[in-house]
Parts: structure tokens; C-alpha cells; sequence
């Protein structure tokens, strides 16, 4: 059984990576910055999965330490990780008004945090000479949004950190890879439903629906599979071709 980390675990994208892959016999650790008495209703499904939970904030060093150190005295190995985790601004601020409170607490979660996660993870999986690593980013990490440009800013260094940790470990037989979703139905996008139902509605994107976490987890479990043994450092666009120009 091959063993997987999926780090921002609990709900949304992460919850339906982590089921998902736990229903293609994984042994599947998923992180959380709430205790387990607080995150019993979105565990209950995920335990009786046989998905393992540890609390742990993806901006804190040590709680690195800890996920590896646990996961490794458990499982021995790790075959992928996917860095799922992040946070989006408390506030959404025009960018002549973005604090530097909101900037470090991005750039700390969203960038800082699957770096130095990946690094130790990375290490690892090149003395297995084997690995996947799949990180989720945005598609805000190419488009603009003026009122949120600390969340764009970090989507574009996760891009980048996807490329270089490619390139580093693909004499080890290590693939990475950026999965980058479009509007996806969570609840990090609950608050501006009706904004985007009104632009979906408008045009904005061709395939002409929302996106969802289902459909995130099918392209994890795509890339984890090994069929793309040939390819890293790709970037998956998963946002019903938003990005396609159009004249």
C-alpha cells in the first residue's frame, strides 16, 4: 500500500483528494489546523475511510517535523505528497491598501510552509528514488486580481516552486507537478458565489459551470498513477478553460 499526504485535509479539494485516493488503497494522512473534538463532523467520513488526521498548521516549522516524523515511524516511506493547504486574505483590499499583516500570514502558509514541507519530503522520496508530489495552486496564480494580490502573488511563487523542485528531483525518478483549478465550489469561494454565478452566467467560462472538488481529485489521482511517468514540472489547468484568450 503506497502512502500519501494530503496537507488542508479536512474540506474541500483536500477532503475529496483524500477520499479518493484512500478509495484507490492508499494510506492517506491528511493535516488540520483544528483539534479533532473540533473537526468531528468533517472526520467522521474521513476515519471511517481509514484516513489518518494530524493537526498541524502548514506555517509552522515543527509541525513539519511532526507530520513526517509520524507518518515515516507509521508507514516507513512516502509515495506522494500532495500540498494542498492555504489560505486566502481575511480581508479582500484593493492593492494600494494590502496590509503587511495579510501579506506575511499568505507568503508564510501558501509559499513558506510547502517549501520547507517539500524539502523534507523530497529528501526522502529521493533515497526511495521514487515519488509524486503535486502541488494545488490557482488559477489566480497567471490572473490578476487587484483586490487580493498577496493571494496571486503567492499562486505564482507555488508555480515556480513546482518548476525547481521538477527539476531538482527528476534524476531520482521524483515527478512534480501544479494542478491549477479555476472557480472551485468550497468554502473559500462561498462568499462570492453570486458574484461568480453572475460572470459564469456572463460568459467567463467555457464550459460554462463551477468546478468542484471531485474533479480536482480525479486529476491527483491521474498524475499519481504513474500513466504520465514521462512527464514533470506540467501544469494541469483545471478551470473548464478559463484561461483560453478569447477574442
Amino acid at each position: 500500500m503506497k502512502t500519501a499526504i494530503v496537507t488542508g485535509g479536512l474540506r474541500g479539494i483536500g477532503r475529496a483528494t483524500a477520499l479518493a485516493l484512500a478509495e484507490h488503497w492508499y494510506s492517506v494522512w491528511v493535516t488540520g489546523t483544528r483539534t479533532p473534538e473540533d473537526a468531528t463532523e468533517d472526520l467522521t467520513e474521513l476515519l471511517a475511510s481509514g484516513i489518518h488526521y494530524l493537526r498541524a498548521d502548514n506555517g509552522v516549522d515543527e509541525d513539519h517535523d511532526k507530520v513526517v516524523s509520524t507518518v515515516m515511524s507509521v508507514n516507513g516511506r512516502v509515495d506522494l505528497l500532495v500540498n494542498n493547504a492555504g489560505v486566502a486574505p481575511l480581508q479582500r483590499l484593493d492593492l494600494l491598501e494590502t496590509t503587511k499583516e495579510s501579506y506575511d500570514r499568505l507568503m508564510s502558509v501558501n509559499v513558506r510552509g510547502p517549501f520547507f514541507l517539500t524539502q523534507q519530503v523530497a529528501r526522502i522520496m529521493e533515497k526511495q528514488k521514487e515519488g509524486r508530489i503535486i502541488n494545488i495552486s490557482s488559477i489566480s496564480a497567471e490572473a490578476v486580481s487587484v483586490n487580493r494580490g498577496e493571494y496571486c502573488m503567492s499562486k505564482a511563487a507555488m508555480s515556480m516552486m513546482t518548476q525547481l523542485f521538477a527539476a531538482r528531483l527528476a534524476p531520482a525518478n521524483v515527478k512534480v507537478f501544479e494542478i491549477r483549478p479555476g472557480i472551485i465550489a468550497t468554502d473559500m469561494t462561498a462568499g462570492v458565489k453570486d458574484k461568480y454565478d453572475a460572470l459564469i452566467k456572463n460568459g467567463l467560462i467555457p464550459s460554462n459551470r463551477w468546478g468542484y472538488p471531485q474533479d480536482i481529485a480525479k486529476a491527483v489521482l491521474m498524475l499519481a498513477s504513474g500513466d504520465l511517468d514521462y512527464a514533470t514540472g506540467q501544469v494541469i489547468q483545471l478551470d473548464g478553460g478559463m484561461h483560453i484568450p478569447q477574442l
